[in-house]
């Protein structure tokens, strides 16, 4: 089964984690997130495979993050998904997928490898 990598070509954390799934002969599907964004049934299956709320695999300091006021406590689990699926690089990257597992490649690349 191959793995899958939500990517951003332009994040260098991202880059390093595919270049390291790469380099260990790994088959990986690469799915450019801001290009062919998730639907909400899509990120919210990937933050429970993660074990994850949605504020934990924000971006807390992109711009989006404050201008739609994602920090307010009263924002229900749908509608910070729904923000992240309308503004997707809210979403912590990148994701990496190994059927059942999930992980995140970030603060190291390395720490993807916990799909394997």
């Amino acid at each position: 089964m191959p793995i899958t990598i939500y990517h951003n070509p332009k994040c260098s954390t991202s880059r390093k984690t595919l270049d390291l799934l790469k380099s260990k002969g790994l088959e990986v599907t690469v799915r450019d997130y801001l290009k062919e964004p998730l639907s909400a049934d899509e990120l919210d299956g990937l933050l429970k495979l993660l074990k994850l709320e949605p504020r934990e695999a924000m971006r807390t300091k992109e711009d989006d993050y404050a201008a739609l006021k994602l920090d307010d406590p009263k924002k229900t689990r749908d509608q910070l998904v729904a923000a992240m699926v309308k503004h997707p690089k809210l979403i912590q990257r990148p994701i990496v997928v190994n059927g059942k597992k999930a992980a995140l490649g970030r603060p190291k690349p390395e720490d993807a490898l916990k799909v394997l």
